[in-house]
């Protein structure tokens, strides 16, 4: 029984969830998110991405590519010194240089250095190639599931600080639940599609949701949250009901 009833309540909690989604996607429309321009961009940005702001992911960008070397044969002829003075806005600039330098070799040794081979492989199989990306150096769950899933279109359910959130506040999941917990729950959301749709449609689907869960976050649902005028304000009563139920 109390496993019938743990079923249920995740089944209820992602039917909550898929609500707020479509609700976003109301209030905001579609959002086609990632800020870069190629394959390897994203790459770079999720890298750097790691433990500081965006806005200071486009300064080391932005340096990598006024010195022309925003790219897979750039970033592999680049010494390493250079290499961390571009990043250096980026912050823990020994880490970021060695681990975008780990990925060029990765990419060299398993797909001849061509983004697009290795997105072959990851639509073919996305679990083969998130467990390739998780051995390599600085790579955790949330850098190879942005790589998945905006650098090479599969899909690949992110979990960032702001879906944590998300999930935490408005009652979805407990507190300190680990990515696993969270990502399961954001994927039972999209249960049809999943068993339904292509992986470049799912993929999509996917996109738009951490999309739009990034813009919630930032406006609304920041460390201190502002929930007066939160897009998904009229859901709290729910979560405030499944707290008092537990």
């Amino acid at each position: 029984m109390a496993k019938k009833s743990e079923h249920r309540q995740q089944n209820a909690a992602a039917r909550r969830l898929r609500a707020l989604y479509e609700h976003l996607v109301e209030r905001f429309g579609p959002q086609q998110w990632w800020p870069a321009r190629t394959a390897f961009e994203v790459v770079v940005g999720a890298y750097l991405t790691q433990n500081t702001a965006w806005a200071s992911v486009e300064r080391s960008i932005a340096n990598l590519e006024a010195a022309g070397v925003l790219s897979v044969e750039g970033l592999r002829s680049i010494g390493d010194e250079e290499l961390r003075q571009l990043i250096r806005p980026s912050g823990f600039m020994l880490r970021k240089a060695a681990a975008l330098k780990a990925f060029v070799a990765f990419l060299d040794a398993e797909y001849a250095g061509k983004m697009e081979f290795l997105r072959r492989d990851a639509l073919h199989d996305a679990v083969a190639v998130r467990h390739k990306l998780l051995a390599l150096l600085g790579v955790g769950p949330e850098t190879a599931d942005a790589i998945l899933l905006y650098a090479l279109g599969a899909p690949a359910m992110v979990v960032d600080e702001y879906l944590r959130r998300i999930a935490v506040r408005h009652g979805l999941v407990a507190e300190g639940s680990k990515y696993p917990q969270i990502q399961t729950l954001a994927e039972q959301a999209f249960a049809n599609e999943r068993a339904r749709e292509t992986p470049e449609e799912l993929a999509r689907h996917y996109n738009e949701f951490h999309a739009l869960v990034v813009q919630v976050g930032k406006s609304n649902c920041r460390r201190t949250p502002i929930c007066e005028g939160c897009a998904l304000e009229w859901d709290l009563q729910n979560a405030d009901s499944g707290r008092a139920r537990r």
